[in-house]
């Protein structure tokens, strides 16, 4: 199974070397496109193989360093985000058949987008630190290509080299905890990680070096803050992979170092994660409600949902720090649940934001309006993936964040005092970002397809190409599927559970089809089949009702307009309008936010006009101090190379000087 999925991922290099040699013909990047979508099918439909087989496959190659063969390894936990990412990456390669033709320079995306996939899913099967970090790598190089496809914008220069820093930290970061381990379990390859016996500081520091690795390239706050940048900056397609599907991997990274490698880290450290994650889950959806631009928007719900994600791994690793493995499995299949979930809700949103920016042209809410007369379909597949991501039943977002919580209310189980109290507090976080998470898409999807067209793009949109709305349609109905049959997909999660848990989901998630009990049997059940079909036979009900002893007549009229017609589209509410009221609770505390209004005198025709401030706190205080440090060095190193060459000889002697007054006082300090 293994040897297959490396043959299968063997293919993508060639697919580069294809865009290459043939990047002057203008239907070559559909035909990668359509090649990648091939690919991606076959490996996902290997990685289902995994889940539902069990067990674990392993093969080595001899490349690699000199005294380091290549060890890759698929097992139920890989083959499941094998599952996750080949088919968010089928999904956006059959989308980008049609949307590469929108773009700017199609033949740059067509040549880094195979590598990029091929980075991903090596990641997932590499079973040693060389090849996981070498293929890392690969994922982020070619992400970052993509991410400067349109370098002629100074806006895409900036986010690509802000993502490009960040990707190299992140690496420094795993290279770090990996050393950790390999020194301490004699190997680099991971079945000797996974016997290594850490000490409390050695623990500690491989899950700090984890958080900061795997978060930073996840989005966790503080670390998020190239995503907002780079996820805009790419193509949509990317970006649905960029967004959905490669902070998973980091994700995947996060949970094989906690889970998986040495011992259990300590139960305080899934505290702190779970902190982090409602803190995470709640500042990125306040990021996102504040938004103007529909990618940026997205961008933002990510960092959300990635800390929803973080939520449900600190539980698990501090109900299984304490011993209690079946909660602590309830809790690991709630944060694999909603990595899957939210997979396919962003790959839709953002495709969806694709397919409107393909017709538009305009990012900008503002512009937009009206398109659901012009872009029926995709404006019906982005309002189930926004309600989805909203946490709506019967959609997958509600199953996956409700089985987070209810792992959450088991929390004050744990015998002391920092979860007691901080389980309820961060339920209060995961509600409250839920909540937002309705605001913010409400307001997005009202902004763009409802009202009237607020610009000439939005009144003369069309509906996309037959394959990128058959992708929508796919994906949307993914998202009910998942939710209304969450047990076909809770039930395959035991076994991956068990494979870091060492514990079954018999007990604590499955009651059998169609109910979801991750408490007993006799409270906290969930069906989402029994909910549709509820709703259905009430629909029907009253549809009988009405056509049984309701009148026929039909009465027609005007709809509403608050006593008056207004002849500009401006008179609608807009989208800063519409975030005003959270935007005047949170964001003058968190975002600094200002308004200021310039009236005009009464004699005056001009119109008044509103202007919004808003500062990211991160960036202002932690990366612009740093990127000013780093220019600043970068200026006076610069000097160095004007100078003549008698200081050149002096800055060379004075360097000789020091070197050997160290050695000295080596030689005399025993």
């Amino acid at each position: 199974m293994t040897a297959q999925a490396l043959l299968a991922v063997a293919v993508l290099p060639f697919l580069t070397m294809l865009a290459m040699v043939l990047h002057r013909r203008e239907n070559t990047p559909s035909l990668v496109h359509a090649a990648c979508f091939a690919v991606s099918c076959i490996l996902g439909l290997i990685g289902a193989l995994a889940v539902l087989k069990g067990g674990a496959d392993h093969v080595q190659l001899p490349v690699g360093l000199p005294w380091l063969k290549a060890h890759f390894r698929i097992d139920g936990f890989s083959g499941f985000f094998l599952v996750i990412i080949n088919l968010g990456a089928a999904a956006a390669s059959l989308f980008g058949m049609t949307y590469v033709r929108h773009l700017k320079h199609p033949a740059r995306v067509a040549v880094a987008y195979p590598m990029f996939l091929a980075g991903m899913n090596m990641a997932l099967m590499s079973d040693d630190a060389f090849s996981f970090l070498v293929s890392w790598e690969f994922m982020s190089a070619s992400s970052w290509l993509m991410v400067l496809a349109d370098h002629e914008e100074e806006e895409n220069r900036k986010a690509a080299f802000t993502y490009l820093i960040m990707a190299l930290f992140g690496t420094f970061c795993l290279l770090g905890a990996f050393g950790i381990l390999a020194q301490a379990g004699g190997g680099y390859d991971f079945t000797s990680m996974r016997a290594a016996k850490l000490d409390g500081l050695q623990s500690s520091l491989v899950v700090l070096l984890g958080l900061l690795g795997a978060g930073s390239k996840a989005g966790l706050v503080p670390l998020h803050a190239w995503l907002p940048l780079a996820h805009p900056a790419a193509p949509s397609h990317v970006s649905a992979l960029m967004s959905g599907v490669m902070t998973k991997v980091a994700l995947y990274a996060l949970a094989r170092l906690l889970f998986d490698f040495g011992p259990t880290p300590a139960w305080w450290w899934g505290a702190i994660i779970m902190v982090l994650g409602g803190i995470t889950a709640v500042v990125g959806i306040l990021y996102a409600l504040m938004q103007t631009d529909l990618k940026r928007l997205l961008a933002y719900s990510t960092v959300e949902n990635v800390g929803v994600v973080l939520i449900g791994l600190g539980v698990a690793l501090a109900f299984k720090g304490e011993g209690k493995t079946s909660y602590a499995a309830l809790a690991l299949a709630a944060s694999l649940y909603h990595m899957l979930n939210h997979s396919v809700m962003k790959s839709l949103l953002f495709l969806g934001a694709g397919a409107v920016l393909a017709s538009t042209g305009e990012r900008n809410i503002e512009k937009l309006g009206g398109l659901i007369h012009r872009m029926p379909v995709t404006a019906a597949a982005f309002l189930v993936g926004a309600a989805a991501i909203s946490a709506l039943p019967p959609l997958n977002g509600f199953v996956s964040e409700w089985l987070i919580l209810q792992s959450l209310f088991l929390g004050p189980k744990i015998p002391n005092w920092a979860m007691k109290f901080g389980s309820p507090v961060v339920a209060a976080l995961l509600a409250l970002s839920a909540a937002l998470a309705a605001a913010t898409f409400v307001r997005a999807f009202g902004m763009v397809f409802l009202g009237r067209a607020r610009s000439v793009a939005a009144e003369t949109a069309h509906e996309v190409s037959l394959s990128m709305r058959a992708v929508l349609v796919f994906l949307a109905g993914l998202c009910a599927l998942l939710g209304i049959v969450p047990v076909t997909v809770t039930s395959q999660l035991s076994g991956v559970a068990q494979n870091l848990i060492k514990a079954q989901l018999s007990e604590t998630i499955v009651q059998g089809w169609p109910w979801l009990a991750p408490i007993s049997e006799t409270r906290g059940s969930y069906s989402g089949t029994v909910l549709v079909a509820s709703v259905v036979i009430l629909i029907l009900g009253t549809v009988a009702v009405i056509k049984g002893f309701g009148t026929r007549n039909i009465r027609r009229g005007p709809a509403w307009d608050c006593g008056h017609k207004e002849a500009s589209p401006n008179f609608q509410y807009s989208a800063s309008s519409f975030a005003q009221p959270l935007r005047r609770v949170y964001g003058a505390t968190l975002f600094s936010a200002k308004e200021e209004v310039d009236m005009p005198m009464p004699n005056e025709t001009r119109p008044a006009l509103l202007t919004l401030r808003l500062i990211d706190p991160v960036w202002q205080g932690i990366y612009q101090p740093l990127a000013n440090g780093v220019a600043n060095l970068a200026n006076r190193l610069n000097r160095l190379q004007t100078m003549t060459v008698r200081r050149h000889l002096l800055m060379m002697f004075l360097t000789l000087l020091l070197m050997l007054i160290v050695a000295a006082l080596r030689r005399v300090v025993p």
